[in-house]
């Protein structure tokens, strides 16, 4: 048979009869332009042609060849690598210590983001393109994005955000040979233009008052200057934080965790009364109603729920702040939504894990799913540009910084 190097494109595909011959005349290709460009790597490092004499007591010359097996969208390929007596050859087209190329990685990690767990992961690689992908080969390659998480957790942010989201997604992660509940804590913000982004996302066990002065600190060490209004959950310790740091935010509990945290205490046949009884509440045109209302509903359930009472009362300011702005804001930040809608993308792609290993192996997946996420967020919120001037009359002089 004709030599595979000396043969033209034509001649080679004339010796092909099915699509499994044309997948085995690319590997050969492949592997080929790789060994051919080894040879001139080595041969511009040492400055002469193989057989040179000029190479002669030049100091440094050929010492045979290497094996290595590398891992490429055209499966597995054993190389020969050149090396030198002073042993300071390097490949550059293949690095010292790479075992995949081509784009493989990329395809993990592709892979890895949707979710896939390491088991389907190697199935698919090795079904698609018949290499065998370890789950520590999974690890090595999605740990490559880590530099990329840590970048993007401490990027420069905008000096003003007029909406800030907070809430908090639930994950279980191994540590010390046990399976802990941990928390990551998003802050989503909506940026000048209208335009959501995710600030960053803090992965931890206790939410604390020190915990959100971490937090809030780090977005000011990051550019922010000032947050018009914060919206939230009943996270814990977040107002004294946000007081601190930014003590001209106003806070907007979550009217619908408030709803939903009241019907825990209601049996299923009196729910939908309670509801239309509290909607009179939260759905009122103006404070005063609201809190007329509000009257009606203790005097009607203030005996047989008297929890329920105490935790409008207590969280009264922050549940009410809404009513202060126009209804095209009011709309946006009396729940949480926004950001829970986000969180509801998160779970689609973490749902197939039970546990995660590491805090880090959290980290990536969370990260690789915020970016497919965000990529799409380049519309401004609804009704924005009517908000946008009712913020620059409301809070004068603040929305430019």
């Amino acid at each position: 048979m004709q030599d595979f190097r000396d043969m033209t494109i034509r001649e080679l595909a004339g010796q092909c009869e099915t699509v499994d011959d044309i997948q085995v005349m690319i590997r050969e290709l492949f592997k080929e332009t790789l060994q051919q460009v080894f040879e001139a790597e080595i041969e511009d490092h040492l400055g002469y042609s193989k057989h040179d004499v000029v190479g002669n007591n030049s100091g440094n010359s050929r010492n045979g060849y290497s094996k290595k097996t590398i891992k490429s969208k055209y499966g597995e390929t054993d190389l020969r690598i050149p090396r030198d007596r002073n042993g300071q050859y390097e490949p550059q087209i293949i690095k010292k210590y790479e075992t995949s190329i081509n784009g493989l990685e990329d395809q993990i990690i592709a892979l890895y983001s949707k979710g896939m767990s390491t088991r389907d992961i190697e199935d698919h690689m090795k079904d698609i393109y018949g290499v065998h992908v370890s789950p520590s080969m999974v690890s090595k390659v999605t740990d490559k994005i880590l530099p990329l998480v840590y970048e993007w957790q401490s990027r420069l942010l905008d000096p003003v955000y007029p909406i800030v989201f907070l809430d908090a997604i639930h994950f279980k992660v191994k540590h010390e040979n046990r399976i802990i509940n941990k928390a990551a804590y998003t802050v989503l913000g909506v940026n000048t233009d209208g335009i959501k982004d995710i600030l960053g996302i803090w992965i931890g066990e206790n939410e604390s008052a020190s915990f959100w002065l971490n937090v809030c600190q780090e977005l000011k060490s990051r550019g922010v200057q000032d947050i018009l209004i914060a919206c939230k959950d009943g996270l814990s310790g977040f107002t004294e934080a946000i007081n601190a740091t930014f003590p001209q935010t106003n806070v907007q509990s979550c009217i619908i965790h408030q709803l939903r945290n009241t019907l825990k205490f209601v049996p299923s046949k009196l729910r939908k009364e309670v509801t239309d009884d509290l909607k009179k509440v939260y759905k009122a045109y103006t404070l005063k109603q609201a809190e007329t209302a509000f009257e009606e509903f203790k005097d009607k359930w203030g005996q047989k729920y008297p929890s329920v009472i105490k935790s409008w009362e207590t969280n009264w300011l922050e549940l009410t702040t809404y009513f202060t702005y126009p209804v095209e804001i009011r709309k946006i930040i009396y729940t949480t939504n926004t950001i829970e809608a986000f969180h509801r993308q998160l779970r689609k792609v973490t749902k197939t894990k039970t546990a995660y290993p590491t805090d880090n192996a959290l980290r990536k997946i969370i990260y690789l799913a915020t970016m497919g996420a965000t990529e799409k967020w380049t519309v401004p919120l609804p009704s924005w540009l009517e908000c946008r001037q009712q913020f620059e009359i409301m809070f004068e002089g603040r929305l430019e910084g």
